[in-house]
């Protein structure tokens, strides 16, 4: 274990958090000095993660520097049930190959973020393939139908009078079993996640364990500040993007959004971030503050050295300082998900009109992100941010809702 006290590690475990269940409970573990077991469960199809599910990600590795133990669960029996969410499709079930599959590809993604020497990737199938049906029944007897109606999911499809199986209560109680099953002192999850993550402290006290303390993390923000980061919505930044565009994404948030980045994805501690701040407010170019993370982000899922290099050749395309730094930001309105360029150019007010920013395409002098426009019918996606350029010296921050 570290040596920092325990009103600093439990900062540090609850910065960014949306909720912590039970403060009280968890100073005593802490005062127990040795190393929590932090669970946290994940799907086991194949992972394609962008770093809105880092911010789970990155709590545990806080959590694995002060010398805690991170276990990685990957629910392939529970993904035989599926998470109920309402939808009408039922995933189908893998095999032992493809999830062992998938959890090497999670290895090449998660690993970025988390210490290996400090991780033990599980599967819930270890425990469960050997329960029998009546440890199952058993199971499902700790609780009633109208307990598992306070989730917030089976209520509203009750009240709407839509089907609910019954092996979709099946689902929170084995990932609370888990929990039984692994001793878990602390479990993280997203904040729609709550209910699960409280059935595994009521099972733990069910079979005489201490109850687990409960980490809910926020969903964070895509590039348009509004939106939950989402591929489907394009206002991500993947983890596997190249260093180039990872860059530019994070470079295009807004400046408010940047603080938001900074508590969720950055490292840097919290006291540095307030040091920031204040520089900010008192005059600094918060542009400055963009690129040290934008720097951050880079080297953590790529090299110090893709860094430096994404930093220069950002700087060369824009013409080092030829941004303004009062740029303007606009959001203008997506029709079926995307906007045409030409029609974004009018809403932003860069182009009197439709026809002249066509013209101003086809002569070379619109720019996205510093790459030349040469299509007059290229689109934006709904979701995107972009900073747009039109001749020397018009600008704007664009977001496409």
């Amino acid at each position: 274990m570290n040596d920092m006290t325990h009103q600093d590690a439990l900062a540090v475990i609850k910065r960014g958090a949306d909720e912590l269940l039970i403060e009280a409970e968890l100073i005593k573990k802490l005062a127990q000095n040795r190393p929590l077991r932090i669970k946290a469960g994940f799907d086991p199809t194949a992972p394609d993660l962008h770093l809105g599910h880092t911010v789970l990600l990155n709590k545990m590795r806080q959590l694995q520097d002060m010398g805690h133990h991170a276990l990685f669960l990957i629910g392939d029996f529970t993904g035989m049930i599926g998470d109920p969410t309402g939808k009408n499709a039922t995933r189908p079930p893998l095999t032992r190959e493809q999830v062992l599959a998938n959890a090497e590809s999670y290895r090449e993604q998660v690993f970025k973020v988390l210490d290996p020497a400090k991780t033990e990737v599980v599967f819930n199938s270890t425990w469960m393939d050997k329960f029998s049906a009546v440890d199952l029944i058993r199971l499902a007897a700790t609780h009633t139908v109208a307990q598992m109606l306070e989730r917030d999911d089976f209520s509203k499809r009750y009240k709407g009078n839509q089907p609910i199986a019954i092996h979709e209560f099946v689902y929170p109680l084995v990932q609370g079993y888990d929990s039984v099953a692994l001793k878990a002192d602390i479990e993280l999850g997203g904040t729609d996640q709550k209910f699960n993550l409280l059935m595994g402290r009521e099972l733990q006290k069910h079979f005489g364990q201490a109850p687990q303390c409960v980490l809910t993390m926020p969903l964070l923000e895509g590039l348009d500040g509004v939106n939950k980061m989402s591929k489907s919505l394009g206002n991500y930044i993947g983890v596997t993007d190249t260093p180039t565009d990872m860059f530019g994404k994070i470079m295009s948030i807004s400046d408010v959004l940047m603080w938001r980045y900074l508590e969720l994805l950055s490292f840097r501690s919290l006291g540095e971030i307030a040091t920031w701040r204040a520089e900010v407010e008192g005059g600094r170019n918060p542009r400055d503050i963009k690129v040290l993370l934008a720097q951050e982000i880079v080297a953590r899922f790529h090299s110090q050295q893709a860094a430096v290099d994404a930093l220069a050749e950002f700087e060369a395309r824009f013409q080092k300082g030829v941004l303004p730094d009062d740029m303007l930001e606009v959001a203008v309105a997506s029709q079926d998900g995307k906007v045409g360029v030409p029609q974004m150019l009018k809403q932003a007010g860069l182009v009197d009109s439709t026809s002249e920013a066509m013209r101003m395409i086809q002569a070379g002098a619109v720019k996205l992100d510093g790459e030349r426009v040469n299509d007059k019918g290229d689109t934006v996606k709904v979701g995107s941010v972009v900073v747009a350029q039109v001749g020397k010296r018009k600008f704007a921050r664009i977001t496409v809702n």
